[in-house]
């Protein structure tokens, strides 16, 4: 049995290598998330115009890596305080959420926001958007595995 988590938390390419290598990790693949228009292109989020966030869809193995290991993993690698953008990035396609796909994923993802809220690890209040899965659009071909294909990262 595997499931699936969506994640958005700045630039997808530094984002998919946080996921892509851990052990119970089926696949990654980075996408669109959380838009208006359908088949949008990297070009078209880039504009802002669609609403969509850079996302990554984790295919995974519960029974090797949980939901909760997953969500620990998505509040480390980018600051879940800062309101569309990540580092140099702006733009609302850099947000910081998590797509749900049932309420057990809803009640997780609450309860780690909640948790890291109450502990005041961070300096402001965490923006994270908790939502329901929208259609994920997977992105060109170009950005699968990027820092992989290209060299790189984002030393996470």
């Amino acid at each position: 049995m595997v499931d699936v988590a969506i994640f958005a938390a700045g630039c997808f390419w530094g984002v998919e290598d946080v996921f892509l290598n851990q052990p119970g990790v089926i696949t990654t693949r980075v996408g669109y998330c959380g838009g208006h228009m359908a088949n949008p292109t990297y070009r078209d989020v880039c504009s802002g115009d669609t609403g969509h966030a850079e996302a990554v869809e984790v295919t995974f193995d519960p029974q090797q890596i949980t939901y909760d290991m997953l969500l620990s993993l998505f509040w480390e690698c980018h600051d879940p305080t800062q309101l569309n953008r990540q580092g140099p990035d702006f733009g609302e396609q850099y947000r910081s959420a998590i797509f749900y796909h049932d309420e057990s994923q809803k009640a997780a993802a609450c309860l780690s926001r909640d948790t890291l809220e109450s502990r005041h690890l961070f300096r402001r209040s965490i923006v994270t958007q908790i939502v329901p899965a929208a259609v994920f659009w997977e992105a060109e071909a170009y950005h699968q595995k990027y820092h992989q294909k290209n060299g790189g990262g984002c030393g996470f």
